[in-house]
């Protein structure tokens, strides 16, 4: 396996030294990994089942890294401006 060295300020160095347990190679090479997946779903629109396994075990998907379409952010917009039912039992919902 090949090993690379990525260089950091010293005050990100002296912060990362504070989580003495975590391991920066893993983070590292996840945070790569989930950037080749994201560029490969872009292009594809799809997921490998390795990639989703991937995805599973990080409780992370490409599309988290996507912008929000702005139909769907109008209609958020839009459904903030309605009232809303103030329930004090959830016979309420029924009346």
């Amino acid at each position: 396996m090949a090993t690379i060295t990525v260089p950091v300020p010293d005050d990100l160095y002296r912060r990362m030294e504070h989580f003495s347990w975590v391991k920066w190679s893993e983070v590292g090479r996840n945070s790569l990994r989930k950037r080749e997946i994201f560029e490969k779903y872009i292009r594809t629109g799809e997921l490998s089942a390795e990639d989703a396994e991937f995805c599973d075990k990080m409780d992370w998907h490409p599309v988290d890294e996507m912008p929000l379409r702005e139909d769907f952010v109008r209609k958020l917009e839009e459904s903030k401006k309605e009232t809303s039912l103030q329930v004090k039992d959830i016979s309420d919902l029924f009346e």
